[in-house]
């Protein structure tokens, strides 16, 4: 089965949690001393955690998909428009209308055709980008939940997420993506659509 990057799905991970002494408005209080050496920080490799969440991996295969399936679609509808407008050239230069109102509405016939796909063009990618959007959100509330859950012994101050160059020295004792990847995956049910949907993807490509 043939993957590709999900670079659509971003996660915010950076989230402070209990353990800092800060008041409820989220700053520090007069008074109050924090010793950095105190604070305990742990952080995820984003990359890592991306390509080996099921969920994530899952996802990945359903947008590739939907992806697709749009691409072909707009694709097939701009060969018919575009044989369409050949037809109504051809049919111009060989002198077939017989007056000016029957090529006006020729004209107008082909500008509704393009409109109309210029139209649906737009909402299946609205509809793709706020399908992106969502599972970005289900994504990072699912990390979030585990996190809770997970720092509840750990007692991390925070947990901060290295993309790429972001955390320019970082020591790999603090490094706990293989356990947040394990402990998401052990967590993670695919949902009925998402598993209806893969389902639909192995028997396309049978």
């Amino acid at each position: 089965m043939k993957k590709i990057p999900f670079a659509a799905l971003t996660v915010a991970l950076t989230i402070g949690l209990t353990g800092c002494n800060k008041s409820q408005s989220g700053e520090f209080a007069a008074g109050d001393s924090v010793e950095a050496t105190a604070l305990r920080i742990a952080y995820v490799e984003l990359d890592t955690l991306m390509s080996q969440y099921q969920l994530y991996k899952d996802y990945s295969e359903v947008l590739t998909q939907k992806g697709t399936n749009i691409q072909n679609t707009l694709a097939k509808k701009q060969k018919s428009l575009e044989s369409h407008a050949a037809s109504l050239q051809k049919k111009y230069e060989s002198n077939g209308f017989t007056t000016r109102d029957e090529l006006e509405r020729a004209q107008t016939s082909l500008q509704n055709e393009e409109n109309q796909l210029n139209e649906l063009a737009a909402r299946l990618n609205n509809e793709f980008a706020a399908e992106q959007a969502r599972i970005n959100e289900e994504a990072r509330d699912s990390i979030q939940s585990f996190l809770a859950v997970y720092n509840q012994s750990k007692k991390f101050d925070y947990v901060l997420v290295k993309a790429g160059d972001n955390l320019l020295i970082a020591n790999p004792k603090y490094n706990i993506t293989n356990d947040v990847v394990k402990g998401l995956n052990k967590r993670y049910k695919v949902s009925p659509n998402v598993a209806a949907a893969l389902s639909a993807i192995d028997v396309e490509e049978e």
